[in-house]
């Protein structure tokens, strides 16, 4: 039978260990240290189960998609937040003592979400949406609080908000939310996961949901689709011509994993969205968000729509065949999952035509996800088409194949165009 046998790393690790236990002969000489260090070793970091929700709970309210600056640590705030009545910049939530949210207790991180009020009591501004965070749970909080005590403590602290007097005073956001908020007493997440991350962590209608002027949800049309940032945010509900009446909700799903499906390519606003929440969402919080979107109803009364002038619409054609068809197709179908098809698409229709404008103007690109890696680009027409073409070729689009949307005028395009600083149609020049 042959001896036991010992790996050497084995043996150096016992001998030392014996060596330490063993009482020093005074005539003993210095044994030389090994000529090769051993590894130090180090236990991994166990992630708690609670932290391990608080992550994902972050990933389903898109925590990082507002405070995340380029060029910043993680969370450490400082995103320009633009709303009509000036600039605020998101804080800093990381466990900073000094600048973030680090001298915060379980009860203050509760306070915030659920009651928009800070630590130290003041009212926080709307921008930060604890009219939607309010349906979060308790046990939800104290899991997002347990998480973003593990992240990196970031030393930085935003610039200051950029609001006219006496929208800077924080007190009068008691007269707003006396108009505008409703804390939710008993928080639950109700028989429909899909809804309680619509209506919580997700505030899907934020951005989908049309406002007053005082910047407030209109509550009675929720999710019928809303401006925001010289956006708009199309209908996320049952209506087939401007809503999603027509997907399925595989094809939510999809859209919200990949960022693209056979109606639909995600870009702008939206692309962050998918960039750091829908795509990392699990599939069965994808397909409860689906089922509750699609079972939402339009309460928006179906207004008639004019037919747009036989002249506009053959000045829109043409520019549509000799700009746009090369990527959408003659017939508009395009190449669905790479360029997204017009017939019957949501944006195209949407009552309010900026979106259109606004890609018309500025171009866009298709978000890229692990899915579908390789992002789309539409270029801009700024430079090429003046006004009137651009009011032309989008009236066109919005009312070929089926679709029946308001025209667009010159004046509409004008405005867009200066809010968003698209480049002007270069004038040729008088002399040589």
């Amino acid at each position: 039978m042959g001896g036991l046998r010992i790996h050497p790393l084995f043996a150096a690790v016992i001998g030392a260990s014996l060596a330490a236990t063993m009482p020093a002969r005074p005539d003993a000489q210095q044994l030389p240290a090994p000529a090769v260090a051993l590894p130090a070793l180090t236990l991994p970091v166990v992630e708690t189960a609670q932290v391990a929700q608080g992550r994902y709970l972050a990933v389903l309210g898109d925590c990082s998609g507002c405070h995340d600056r380029p060029g910043g640590q993680p969370y450490a705030g400082g995103v320009p937040l633009p709303t009509p009545f000036g600039t605020i910049y998101s804080a800093n939530i990381t466990p900073d003592r000094e600048t973030g949210i680090g001298a915060w207790t379980a009860e203050d991180f509760w306070n915030a979400m659920h009651r928009g009020v800070r630590a130290n009591g003041a009212k926080l501004y709307p921008a930060f949406p604890y009219p939607y965070f309010t349906h979060v749970t308790r046990p939800e909080s104290d899991a997002l609080y347990a998480y973003f005590r593990t992240v990196a403590p970031a030393s930085y602290r935003p610039p200051a908000n950029k609001l006219p007097f006496p929208l800077n005073i924080r007190f009068m956001v008691t007269f707003w939310n006396a108009l505008n908020f409703k804390e939710d007493r008993a928080p639950t997440t109700g028989p429909s996961p899909g809804e309680h991350i619509v209506r919580g962590l997700g505030h899907c209608g934020a951005c989908h949901t049309p406002k007053t002027l005082l910047g407030g949800d209109k509550a009675d049309h929720a999710l019928e689709g809303g401006k925001l940032d010289n956006w708009f945010a199309p209908a996320l509900n049952s209506d087939a011509r401007t809503g999603l009446g027509a997907w399925s909700e595989a094809d939510v799903a999809e859209y919200l994993k990949t960022g693209r499906n056979a109606r639909a390519n995600g870009s702008a606003s939206m692309a962050d969205v998918i960039t750091h929440s829908t795509s990392k969402m699990a599939d069965t919080d994808l397909t409860g968000i689906a089922a509750y979107l699609k079972a939402q109803p339009n309460h928006a009364a179906a207004a008639a729509t004019p037919a747009p002038d036989p002249k506009v619409m053959a000045i829109g054609e043409a520019i549509y065949v000799d700009e746009c068809s090369a990527c959408h197709a003659a017939d508009g179908k395009a190449a669905p999952t790479y360029f997204p098809p017009l017939p019957g698409a949501a944006v195209t229709q949407s009552r309010d035509p900026t979106t259109v404008i606004r890609f018309i103007l500025s171009g866009t690109q298709t978000v890229a996800t692990d899915a579908r890696p390789t992002p789309l680009s539409m270029p801009s027409y700024a430079w090429k088409l003046n006004d009137a073409q651009v009011a032309a070729v989008a009236t066109y689009v919005r009312n070929s194949w089926g679709n029946a949307a308001p025209a667009v005028t010159a004046s509409q395009v004008a405005g867009l165009r200066r809010k968003v600083a698209a480049k002007p149609v270069q004038k040729p020049s008088a002399s040589i």
